[in-house]
């Protein structure tokens, strides 16, 4: 009799996890699409003051405008600062690129795979300047730019921001997943150190150095404090500065956003370009682990 008194009340209590299940079905997709309108909102916001005609220079007219146009990018990119900033914001990005994933990739081999004196106490000192802010680092980074002659230079806008303790922290991870099996055979087989490092590190490496280029584009690509400080002419100024200082000079809001909407095209097409290395990295990473 006990036994079947409570199996209806097991029956009856049995259908509440389903509701809580769909329930967090219907919430998560929500919560999704909400967090996705109000970051594009902003977005779509600049593009569109961009494509309105000058009439609508403040914001409750521009982004409610009666035609689109491209007057404001003709003017944008018929300036003689605008093409001098997207090539000194190009090199900026894409020299860290390649200078941060080579020798990060160096260093994180030799993290993972070599075995010398004081490896763990160095790897964890240099990952512990993870922890000290940038700001922090500001003035003596640039009084030893300044003592070198490179300030208002490519050489002090890049070379500072080339040791990437996370960026080594990364690839360290990364490259210690590898098999020992194939540096020992490459050893046996009396291959030097740069040939493994480039015929089998670099190789199989491939997805993660993508995705970290990606990112370490995207970190300089938007750079905003360390170019000011060191580009002080005008010459030197990478597009976040020099956009920011259309503001002081009367510029009307329509150029300045079409000049930002401008900046956000390279860093759409990396990301298109590298999407599928991206993808095939957080799979390998999901499969490792």
């Amino acid at each position: 009799m006990v036994n079947l008194l409570e199996r209806p009340r097991l029956r009856d209590t049995a259908p509440a996890p389903r509701t809580e299940r769909r329930a967090a079905r219907l919430t998560l997709p929500t919560l999704l699409t909400l967090t996705a309108i109000v970051t594009i909102l902003p977005f779509a916001a600049m593009v569109v003051v961009a494509f309105a005609p000058p009439s609508g220079q403040t914001f409750p007219d521009a982004l409610n405008p009666a035609n689109f146009t491209f007057g404001n990018f003709q003017r944008v990119l018929s300036s003689s600062d605008i093409p001098r900033w997207t090539v000194n914001s190009l090199l900026y990005s894409l020299v860290s690129v390649v200078c941060v994933l080579l020798f990060a990739a160096m260093a994180g081999y030799a993290f993972a795979k070599k075995r010398f004196p004081g490896r763990e106490i160095m790897f964890w000192a240099f990952l512990a300047t993870l922890m000290v802010p940038f700001q922090a680092t500001l003035i003596p980074s640039y009084i030893l730019v300044s003592r070198l002659d490179w300030v208002d230079s490519y050489w002090g806008l890049i070379v500072p921001t080339l040791a990437n303790s996370q960026a080594v922290f990364l690839l360290r991870q990364f490259i210690s997943q590898l098999p020992d099996e194939l540096f020992e055979a490459a050893e046996i087989d009396g291959a030097p150190e740069w040939r493994i490092f480039t015929m089998i590190v670099l190789p199989l490496i491939r997805p993660a150095l993508a995705t970290l280029g990606i990112f370490v584009f995207l970190w300089h690509w938007n750079d905003f404090l360390w170019p000011l400080v060191i580009g002080q002419s005008q010459q030197m100024q990478t597009l976040t500065v020099g956009l920011a200082t259309l503001q002081t000079q009367a510029v009307p809001i329509n150029q300045v956003m079409a000049g930002a909407t401008i900046t956000v095209v390279p860093s759409l097409l990396v990301f298109g370009l590298l999407q599928r290395y991206l993808t095939d990295s957080i799979a390998m990473s999901g499969l490792k682990g």
